[in-house]
């Protein structure tokens, strides 16, 4: 096998390592762990950042729906202390949601890894 088969090999793995890491400061969470949290939501947001349709489709009770695009605006009055637990489908777009988050200063953002497609629970 040749130098630029093993390059693109290595560069592919290191891509997928990096998208598990997630961002710097944010947790991801698994949904399993997400049902414990969703019982006690004392300084805590649970927000579902996909599509108004996506959401009607299917969400998780408890989960208020803020699509991505507007996730920087509607996030401008929020407590900075807040804990912050969003998700979406399968984990991209929450992972950027809550990248957008820790930019605007939350301190507190966790990620459901997985998203919806991993939830055992039932759907509202």
């Amino acid at each position: 096998m040749s130098i630029v088969y093993w390059i693109i090999l290595a560069a592919i793995i290191l891509f997928f390592l990096l998208r598990l890491r997630g961002g710097k400061g944010i947790t991801s969470i698994t949904a399993e762990q997400l049902k414990t949290l969703l019982e006690d939501k004392q300084n805590r947001k649970f927000i579902d950042v996909r599509e108004p349709a996506e959401y009607k489709g299917g969400h998780i009770a408890g989960m208020k729906n803020i699509p991505l695009a507007t996730v920087a605006k509607e996030c401008a009055n929020w407590d900075k202390n807040d804990e912050i637990i969003v998700m979406c489908r399968s984990g991209s777009r929450s992972m950027m949601a809550a990248r957008t988050l820790k930019r605007q200063g939350f301190t507190k953002v966790i990620n459901v890894r997985g998203g919806v497609m991993s939830w055992q629970g039932k759907l509202s």
